[in-house]
């Protein structure tokens, strides 16, 4: 009995020597916790601004892919009109009101939000390095720091009605006088030759942007003029202003009350023939018009010998708001945009080429603009070197261009005022 009771002794004793021992290591530094429930993840919400509003349902589809991975953060996709975007981010910005992700207009705008202090540098972002120099100029500070992401090249040609031209047998425009031999077809058939509206004075510039290189000489007089081996008011350019004059013919009634969306209306219901125009119409006309049968063609050259362009640059770059409360959150994203599967993403639903290389697009046609600006393309001369200064010399060349089709300018004086414009700011680089 006195054994038996011995043994239970030794046993209680055991056994408590051993919770003690389990007890004490669980506590020790270092040690493995006891399984917990999983801990709700709060979820942050981010807001991304952007002047396109046509993208919206495309980024949101793009967002629905970066959520499920990242389901902790939201992103709400608010864009605004674009002819308001720029005073509306101006005022956010200074009221602490801005967008967590910015996106930025290309080169001197958006680099002018850097050098404010608004956005925060991008360097270091994981994936930044995948894009070229010259794609992340767009949006490079004073400072040489990166504050932008560019998603996106535009390009602009001239898009037609294919049912159009085969009704009317015109053939695909190889020269100048090819492109007014199909003009006068379509007009001689009471058909709007191009669907043109100066309402809104980017869609001038734009225009000049994409067929003035065809009079002016493209790519080799654009670095005359930056080395100030000519300037604006030399007969080439001139010349150029002069043809968006001598256009009018081939423009629709009362093209002068005309902005984005009637033109474009024009052209889907096909009471215009061709459109000058970016490739980011490409995603829009197909949704209004499923069966709107159209092509493009590069601007053909009206000099002899002169080689056909499209009119090319990064149209937009992302950002982040520095003073945004989910700046991490955003950083996330803008790697997210770095990726192949972004890059994928944007061409298929947002018909453009992308700035990622080796992405391709399902669409022949992304397909076709992505080859010509491969090829063929020249700077968009407004865009990335004289849209500075205040007001910005490409604004002024747009007021001038509606002044000239109201009757109250002419080529000449155009070209006058604008390097005017342009000499208050712009130093040419050396030779």
């Amino acid at each position: 009995m006195k054994r038996t009771m011995k043994l239970s002794v030794i046993m209680v004793a055991a056994l408590t020597l051993v919770i003690t021992g389990c007890s004490s290591t669980a506590s020790q530094p270092g040690a493995t916790p006891a399984p917990k429930p999983d801990a709700k993840v709060d979820k942050v919400k981010l807001t991304m601004g952007s002047w396109r509003t046509e993208d919206k349902e495309a980024y949101e589809k793009i967002i629905k892919e970066f959520q499920s991975k990242n389901p902790n953060i939201e992103i709400e996709f608010k864009p605004t009109k674009n002819t308001e975007y720029n005073t509306l981010l101006n005022t956010s910005l200074q009221t602490g009101s801005a967008p967590d992700i910015i996106h930025l207009r290309p080169y001197a705008p958006g680099i002018a939000l850097a050098d404010g202090g608004y956005l925060e540098p991008l360097d270091s972002v994981k994936g930044m390095d995948v894009f070229s120099k010259s794609a992340l100029s767009a949006a490079t500070g004073k400072d040489g720091k990166v504050y932008g992401v560019p998603t996106v090249f535009s390009s602009t040609q001239i898009f037609y009605n294919k049912k159009l031209f085969k009704k009317f047998s015109i053939e695909e425009p190889k020269t100048w006088d090819d492109l007014i031999k199909a003009a006068d077809t379509l007009k001689q058939n009471k058909v709007a030759p191009f669907a043109f509206g100066s309402k809104e004075g980017w869609i001038l510039s734009l225009t000049h942007g994409a067929l003035g290189p065809a009079i002016y000489g493209g790519t080799d007089y654009v670095n005359k003029v930056t080395t100030g081996q000519t300037n604006l008011k030399s007969k080439e350019f001139t010349d150029s202003v002069q043809m968006m004059q001598d256009l009018t013919k081939y423009f629709p009634e009362n093209y002068v009350g005309l902005s984005m969306d009637d033109m474009r209306n024009l052209f889907v219901t096909e009471q215009a023939g061709m459109m000058v125009m970016g490739d980011w119409e490409v995603a829009v006309m197909k949704k209004m018009n499923p069966d709107l049968d159209m092509d493009l063609f590069a601007v053909p050259s009206a000099t002899a010998g002169g080689k056909a362009t499209v009119t090319t640059w990064v149209d937009g770059s992302f950002g982040v708001n520095k003073e945004s409360k989910g700046k991490k959150e955003a950083l996330k994203f803008i790697e997210f945009m770095t990726s192949k599967e972004f890059g994928t993403l944007v061409a298929n639903e947002l018909k453009k080429p992308s700035t990622i290389p080796g992405v391709q697009s399902n669409d022949p046609i992304v397909t076709k603009i992505s080859t010509l600006a491969n090829t063929i393309s020249t700077p968009y001369m407004f865009v990335i070197h004289f849209n500075g200064g205040n007001p910005t010399s490409k604004s002024i060349f747009e007021q001038l261009l509606q002044g000239m089709y109201l009757g109250k300018e002419t080529p000449a004086k155009v070209t006058e005022e604008l390097q005017k414009s342009v000499d208050s700011w712009f130093k040419p680089a050396a030779k």
